[in-house]
């Protein structure tokens, strides 16, 4: 029955194989069968690594796109509203006259853009202070939204880490609860099958320690997959790691 159901179970792991290849392929930017060859071969269960390098949270911080580009987005704020805030204050040149200062032509020769210059090296727009107040207004609120998505995204950072972690190191744990548990088993299969030839035991207790075996060999297995999944999802949310880990 054992065997039924793995067999059973096996076209839904093969579609998957499939499937996964032809995303990682087109990811690569080639065709769906592209990887086939090189993926389809038979080969074990990645064994992940006995100890990964998880890096300071600055290393973090500069690894993940998502936190980077709101890092970027916030220094694009605040360098706006440090020259919003900059036309507020007089600019010195060397030359001194009366002028006009105005953002387009439709109102260059109106009273309200004039702007005074206050000897040979001030010049300040004085009649435009709450246009530019709104602006420095405008841009604090947009700096202030800035830095409460860059804090967003530094928390969810975190989070992501913490959970790949434990998941990590919580199946890490199971693995090596059930690598013991099968090797137990094994033991019991040669108990049984040692006692049933000396016959002290029948053979239904010779099947009952297989398949507690069997059943055994397949959680490991599974949790092995499971590892190597968990190891994939932590350095995916460290933004990389693995290369650290190659050298």
């Amino acid at each position: 029955a054992l065997h039924a159901s793995a067999q059973a179970a096996l076209p839904q792991v093969e579609a998957a194989v499939k499937q996964s290849i032809h995303r990682l392929s087109v990811l690569l930017g080639l065709p769906p069968e592209a990887l086939g060859a090189e993926l389809e071969r038979e080969a074990p269960i990645p064994t992940a690594p006995d100890r990964v390098i998880v890096g300071l949270p600055s290393q973090l911080l500069q690894r993940r796109p998502d936190v980077r580009r709101a890092e970027r987005r916030l220094a694009a704020a605040t360098a706006t509203i440090g020259s919003a805030v900059a036309e507020l204050y007089p600019r010195f040149s060397l030359t001194g006259a009366f002028g006009l200062d105005s953002l387009g032509s439709s109102n260059l020769f109106e009273w309200h853009s004039r702007a005074w210059s206050l000897g040979p090296s001030i010049r300040w727009p004085i009649f435009s202070a709450g246009r530019l107040q709104a602006q420095v207004a405008v841009e604090d609120a947009r700096t202030a939204q800035a830095l409460a998505d860059y804090e967003k995204s530094v928390l969810i950072a975190l989070e992501d880490v913490e959970n790949a972690l434990v998941a990590y190191l919580r199946e890490g744990e199971r693995r090596t609860a059930l690598a013991a548990a099968v090797a137990a088993d094994r033991k019991s299969v040669e108990l049984a099958d040692d006692l049933y030839r000396k016959g002290l035991t029948s053979f239904i207790d010779v099947l009952d320690a297989q398949r507690a075996l069997y059943i055994a060999q397949s959680e490991l297995a599974r949790s092995q997959a499971q590892v190597t999944l968990d190891l994939v999802a932590l350095y995916k949310a460290l933004g990389g790691g693995w290369e650290s880990q190659e050298k």
